[in-house]
């Protein structure tokens, strides 16, 4: 399996996903739009749960070399670090000031047909928690 077949759309499946504080929102709407090449990965996400917000999103083109990029239009992140540790799975940093904001991990299933994400991700008041998101591919 070469890195394009996990490209399209990515649906949270929120009866399967958790956070640590027991705070998860049983009605999460959370999209992931990815297109992978064979070195790239370009991210869009969409985030619809508060109705009474407007649709939080973030987007970003990197590498998967574990290199630094830039990430522009986020309050929460300035740069992203993407490395693939193997055929399915990926590690994700999303930093602000060169402090780790979001450590991600990324395991793709075996058919291409779900994805499991889980890190450590530290709020805008300094406090962290554990999450495990399970997402189903929508195309």
């Amino acid at each position: 399996m070469d890195n394009t077949s996990l490209s399209g759309c990515w649906i949270i499946d929120a009866a399967h996903s958790s956070w640590s504080d027991g705070r998860f929102p049983p009605d999460m709407s959370l999209r992931l739009y990815l297109e992978f090449t064979q070195d790239r990965l370009r991210y869009h996400s969409e985030n619809d749960t508060d109705r009474t917000q407007a649709v939080r999103t973030l987007d970003y083109d990197t590498v998967l070399d574990g290199s630094t990029s830039g990430l522009a239009g986020s309050p929460r992140f300035d740069t992203v670090r993407a490395r693939q540790i193997s055929a399915l799975e990926f590690e994700i940093l999303e930093l602000l000031d060169g402090d780790v904001i979001v450590a991600a991990y990324w395991r793709f299933s075996e058919d291409g047909r779900t994805l499991w994400r889980w890190g450590v991700g530290k709020s805008p008041l300094g406090r962290s928690r554990t999450y495990a998101e399970l997402f189903v591919r929508k195309d």
